[in-house]
């Protein structure tokens, strides 16, 4: 007997989890360019289910990282009426250098001429700076954050600081960050 259309639909978005979980997995740990076969195997899924949920690499690529600033941005929204809205923004910061700096590849892939990957530096935009925005603003009406400070500008100024290579790694990104914020911030009454 078939299953019920909905048991099928939730299967399937079962397996998209995962399948969106296992390749986060494998592009920290490899980069974009990790085996397919590697996640499918995290998955616990053939080859097949793979490519008939993302026909290429570029399709999976993009959406796991629309997956992970979608919950980037929710983040945000959760954090939006602290009462204490530089703890919120600080704590958001972390999460967006953690993005940042676990994504291997993200930087190649966005610098990438394949035309798929041209909405990522779009959606991350479009996403997450008005997401930065609501936590900048929150911060600067309560007199905790320089008013001059723009979303756009501090995430540039933190995406910069996030650039790893030889002889700065993670915790060196993540300590330059905390001392942007640091210096971002008005002094308490």
């Amino acid at each position: 007997m078939p299953r019920p259309t909905g048991a099928r639909d939730a299967g399937a978005q079962r397996t998209r989890q995962a399948l969106l979980a296992a390749a986060a997995e494998v592009f920290v740990e490899l980069g974009v360019h990790g085996p397919i076969r590697d996640i499918a195997g995290r998955a616990q899924v053939g080859l097949g289910t793979v490519y008939r949920h993302f026909p290429s690499r570029a399709d999976l690529v993009v959406a796991v990282y629309r997956h992970q600033i979608d919950e980037c941005a929710a983040l945000a929204v959760e954090l939006a009426d602290s009462p204490e809205p530089d703890r919120a923004l600080s704590r958001w910061i972390e999460a967006f250098v953690e993005f940042l700096v676990t994504k291997h590849g993200l930087g190649a892939a966005l610098q990438s001429d394949d035309a798929a990957f041209e909405s990522l530096h779009t959606l991350m935009l479009d996403t997450l700076v008005p997401a930065c925005g609501l936590l900048v603003d929150a911060a600067a009406d309560r007199g905790r954050l320089d008013p001059e400070v723009t979303a756009y500008a501090l995430m540039r100024a933190v995406g910069n600081l996030c650039i790893l290579g030889p002889g700065y790694v993670r915790e060196d990104a993540r300590a330059m960050v905390a001392r942007l914020l640091a210096g971002c911030q008005l002094t308490r009454p």
